[in-house]
Parts: C-alpha cells; sequence; structure tokens
C-alpha cells in the first residue's frame, strides 16, 4: 500500500477552506489509512476503533474477506462515525483522485452528524471513549471465572435480536415512571365545564396505577433489565450496552437517504470547485457517476437523495431576483431541511409526483415466481409508490412492538403489544424473537398481534410457540 500522504493533506485542506465557504459546520475531523484487511476489520465493528467481542463480529468479517478475496464484493470507498472528532477512513490502495472524492464525501457526512437533530441526544464528544469502556467491561466479564464466553454471548445473542424494539425518535423525552403517575391522575380530574352550575357533575374516578408499565414502554430490554428481579448485575449491563448502541445507531438508519444525498450533493459542489487537474478531473467524474448510478429493481439512497437534494436547491422561484439572493435562499433551504427533517419526512416533503416520474419509480412484487409491476408512476399510481417507499425507509420497515404489561394474569406473564400498521408479522421471526425475550424475562411472554387478519395471542414458554384466541 502506497500513499501520497502529502497530497492527500494538501487537497483536504483545500476541501476544508471549499467547505467552510459553503457554510458547511463540521467537527473536526480525523482520518485514517488502512488496507483492505483493515477495513474490513471496522465495518464488522460497524467503523469503531474498539468493540466489545461477539461472535457475529468475527462471522461478519469473514464472509466479507472471503466474498473480497474472491471479487465477489467490493468495499466502500470510505467509512465514517458520528463522533467528535469525526473519525473517518481512507482506503490506501485506491488512486488520489477517488480518495481526494471521498474526503469530501466525509465532510458532507461529519456536517450531517453536528446538524441534523436525529443525531443529537448521540452525545458525539463521548462515542469513542464510550465505545472503548463498553468493549472493556465485556472482555472484564468474559475474563471472570464465574461467568465467561458462553454465557455473555448467550445473553448478548438475546439482547441482539430485541435491540431494535426501542425509542425510535430520541428528540421526544420519554416520561418517567413518576411523571406517567402523575399524567394519570392529572387525566382522571374532571374536565373544567363554563356550565357546571347547570350540569351534573362528573365523579373523579382515581385512576388504577398499580400496573407495570402504566402506559406502553417501547424499551424492551431496558425494561426487562428493570423488572426482572432475576437478572444479575452483568446481566444488567450487557443489555444497557446493547440499548445503547441500538440507540447511537437509529439515526444513521432514519437518514441513511438523506445522509447519503448530503454527502453526494457537497462532494460533487466541493469537487467540481476544486483546481483539479485534468486527469483527476475526468476520473472524478467516472467515480462520481459511479456512486450515483441508479440500480435496476432496488434503490441507490445516494442517486435518490442527491437527485432531491438538488431539486430543492433549485425550487427558489421568481426569476427577477438577482442570482446571488437565489443562492443564498437555496442553500438556506438545504440547511433548513437538513436540520429538521429524517428520511420518511424528507420524502413525504420533497419527493413529489414530477420527481418520481423523473426517476423512473415503479412498484414490483413477487406472483407465482414472477416479478410483476403492480404500480406505475402515473397520475393514480405515483401517490402509491410513494407512500411504499416511505413505508420501507428507515425504522419504518420494523415493527412496533410495547411492553403492555409485566404482570398480565397474575402471573408475572410479559404481555407485549404489535402496533399493526397494516403489515402482519412474519411468523418465523417472531418465533425466534418470542424465544429471546422469554430467555431474557424468564417466564412466559405473549405477544398481541394480527394473524390472518384476526386477533391473536401468541405465547411462549418451557413448550415453545402456541396461539390462542384473546379474552
Amino acid at each position: 500500500m502506497s500513499v501520497d500522504i502529502e497530497a492527500l493533506q494538501h487537497w483536504d485542506e483545500k476541501i476544508r477552506e471549499l467547505a467552510s465557504a459553503y457554510g458547511l459546520d463540521c467537527y473536526p475531523q480525523e482520518f485514517e489509512v488502512c488496507d483492505h484487511n483493515e477495513m474490513i476489520g471496522y465495518m464488522a465493528y460497524s467503523g469503531m476503533p474498539s468493540h466489545y467481542p461477539h461472535w457475529s463480529y468475527g462471522k461478519s468479517f469473514e464472509k466479507t474477506k472471503t466474498l473480497y478475496d474472491h471479487g465477489a464484493t467490493g468495499l466502500p470507498y470510505e467509512m465514517v462515525i458520528n463522533s467528535d472528532p469525526c473519525l473517518a477512513y481512507l482506503m490506501g490502495d485506491n488512486s488520489v483522485c477517488l480518495n481526494v472524492l471521498t474526503i469530501a464525501h466525509v465532510y458532507g457526512h461529519n456536517d450531517f452528524f453536528k446538524n441534523n437533530f436525529t443525531f443529537s441526544p448521540t452525545r458525539a464528544e463521548f462515542t469513542l471513549s464510550r465505545f472503548k469502556s463498553q468493549a472493556e467491561r465485556v472482555r472484564s466479564y468474559v475474563e471472570d471465572p464465574s461467568i465467561g464466553i458462553e454465557k455473555i454471548e448467550r445473553v448478548i445473542d438475546a439482547a441482539h435480536a430485541l435491540s431494535m424494539q426501542c425509542q425510535r425518535n430520541l428528540a421526544i423525552k420519554k416520561l418517567s415512571p413518576d411523571q406517567q403517575e402523575q399524567r394519570a391522575y392529572e387525566a382522571a380530574l374532571p374536565r373544567k365545564d363554563p356550565n357546571q352550575a347547570i350540569h351534573r357533575s362528573e365523579e373523579y374516578v382515581e385512576p388504577d396505577v398499580r400496573k407495570t408499565p402504566l402506559e406502553p414502554d417501547p424499551d424492551l430490554l431496558l425494561f426487562i433489565r428493570d423488572h426482572n428481579p432475576f437478572m444479575t448485575a452483568w446481566e444488567m449491563d450487557l443489555l444497557t450496552i446493547v440499548h445503547e448502541e441500538a440507540q447511537y445507531f437509529i439515526p444513521q438508519i432514519e437518514t441513511k437517504i438523506m445522509n447519503e444525498g448530503w454527502a453526494s450533493y457537497w462532494h460533487y459542489q466541493i469537487m467540481s470547485n476544486l483546481d483539479l487537474p485534468q486527469d483527476l478531473r475526468l476520473e472524478f467524474m467516472v467515480n462520481h457517476n459511479q456512486v450515483l448510478q441508479p440500480h435496476p429493481g432496488s434503490l441507490n439512497p445516494y442517486h435518490l437523495g442527491f437527485t432531491i437534494w438538488n431539486e430543492i436547491y433549485h425550487r427558489i422561484e421568481g426569476d427577477e431576483r438577482p442570482d446571488h439572493r437565489k443562492v443564498t435562499e437555496g442553500r438556506d433551504a438545504l440547511y433548513h431541511a437538513r436540520e429538521s427533517e429524517r428520511d420518511r419526512s424528507f420524502l413525504r416533503r420533497f419527493l413529489d409526483e414530477k420527481l418520481i416520474r423523473k426517476l423512473g419509480m415503479f412498484e414490483y412484487a413477487s406472483k407465482k415466481g414472477d416479478y410483476v409491476v403492480t404500480e406505475v408512476a402515473d397520475e393514480a399510481g405515483w401517490e402509491e409508490i410513494k407512500q411504499t417507499l416511505i413505508n420501507s425507509v428507515g425504522m419504518a420497515s420494523t415493527p412496533v412492538i410495547k411492553v403492555e404489561d409485566a404482570d398480565h394474569e397474575g402471573n408475572r406473564t410479559l404481555l407485549l403489544k404489535h402496533y399493526f400498521d397494516g403489515r402482519e408479522l412474519q411468523l418465523e421471526y417472531a418465533e425466534k424473537t418470542l424465544a429471546y425475550a422469554y430467555q431474557l424475562w424468564g417466564r412466559t411472554v405473549v405477544l398481541d398481534t394480527i394473524v390472518s387478519g384476526k386477533q391473536t395471542l401468541l405465547l411462549y414458554n418451557d413448550e415453545g410457540l402456541s396461539t390462542r384466541k384473546p379474552g
């Protein structure tokens, strides 16, 4: 691996100057140049230089390395993590031009991490130290003769399976049990009646605050941690670690299209205005087009995001205004959307009929072993295509399941409820997930859901999965 570090430093300085001139607001940026083996290792650990051990990461490493060695897959041009300072990895085997393009792309991600509202609760300044501390704690449990690797991996296996059943919008503050109790009492108070003198007074009915949880709880791992009295301290800590990692990655899941499109939009603006030699400029255009090329039959988030951001910038009306006003207002529109949206709201606001047709989007389904186009972007179909896309991005593809009762039927059965949105659960996955919930809870777990259009209770206990009708 031969890398011209001085050239990369030179272009990095020029890119930072342009990023600042465009108004991008970034964390301090650090780069690490690595070879393909190191990049595969970082990929297995989700980009973290330190991570707790688990067999699934070794499996991911070996799978990716085998595919790469046999030419069946490529590697990303870069990896960048949400931290302060922001850390990114460059492939030393790539050309100077490709690494310069990657550096410009990274500054787009950096700005997005710092300024999009979904990332504010992740506390980027503590990312590296937090993951390092978690790794050290897990390794200490592995080395403890009374615990060991088998017990650790058994708990982490279950925690991984349940980790995405958690609070999704971190900007909404979750009420404490005391606050929930206070809200229950306030809700039970008779409503104020301006005509109370001529109306019969409502009787005050004291709410039942003995139920746990008082309100449905979306954080399944934390609820089990806090309400299973037989959990050991190290098991509780493992659930906390896995939950915190899920909370860290959810904003990236929720903004994939926006984030990749934003980084692609700004790498294009920056590279187009760099004083590149002619050979590097031609190579840049080839690489840029490869990154943004549409994927037939699937969605390229770089292409979709880039197209929408470009459209937002050019939606400034009023040709009578001077060009500098249009530039300023166009960038203001970009920065406002970057700060206040996530993928679903982003698509809902900015993906219109004109763009859907421009992108050539359609909807298809598998019928009797063949793929059939079910919707096209005509007057009747474009909204259906848009809604299907919105329902499949970010966390929208993960079912919403909340804890309803920790003592269902008075025998410490854990009652969960699937908040049905028209899409039924895949029963084979539901069974495996309930098995993990049963393992961590230690008693029967019941899931209230819809099966074949009818309300059904899925029960999991020592005998495995069974079903029954509610009531």
